[in-house]
């Protein structure tokens, strides 16, 4: 059986959509999205699931999750995919859903990560360090931001002429590509009861 899977985004869904894009491509998903959450009621994933037929919420992020966690019981959820969602996870949460929850970070961490790094503040600081590769990173999701166990790195080359802005575009084209990928193995250990191990 297909693992049930809630995304929450903040901003645009174009994980989301490389998400869903990727499942319809493959014959026999390990999941399926019952559920796209959201913290802004203007977030472009929650059109991206409308259009998709995909039940959609907008809960209070401000809450010490119980808003999140009723949305996540009533979609018996049971892996939840971060997909450009900018608020930190509340530890009862967590708690509830340990190592099954997973994130993408724009950025090879632990370097330019935490609280404040995300966006376009990642590929300035890259850029500003000197660095010659940066990439993405998919984690396990913990108490603390951008950290947990390590599921996949991706490298992006840094060009001489890159700006934050190209930069950006170049990681989120690896993000597409990568995440829908581990996504569906996740979802695969998920189904076997080997995700929680993490």
């Amino acid at each position: 059986m297909a693992a049930r899977i809630a995304v929450l985004a903040s901003g645009g869904g174009t994980n989301l959509q490389a998400i869903l894009d990727h499942f319809a491509s493959i014959s026999n998903p390990a999941g399926t999205i019952v559920l796209v959450a959201s913290n802004r009621e203007k977030s472009g994933a929650l059109e991206r699931a409308r259009a998709a037929g995909i039940p959609s919420a907008v809960f209070d992020a401000g809450d010490d999750g119980t808003a999140l966690l009723a949305l996540l019981e009533d979609a018996a959820a049971d892996l939840i995919v971060l997909a450009g969602y900018l608020k930190h996870i509340p530890e009862s949460v967590i708690r509830r859903h340990h190592g099954c929850i997973i994130n993408i970070h724009p950025g090879l961490l632990p370097d330019f990560g935490g609280p404040g790094m995300y966006g376009s503040r990642i590929h300035a600081a890259v850029l500003a360090s000197g660095a010659t590769s940066t990439g993405l990173t998919i984690h396990f999701v913990d108490d603390e931001y951008d950290h947990g166990p390590v599921i996949a790195q991706w490298r992006v080359r840094v060009k001489i002429d890159d700006t934050a802005e190209s930069l950006a575009e170049r990681v989120l084209s690896a993000e597409h590509i990568v995440y829908p990928r581990v996504v569906d193995l996740v979802a695969a250990l998920n189904n076997a009861g080997l995700a929680a191990n993490f």
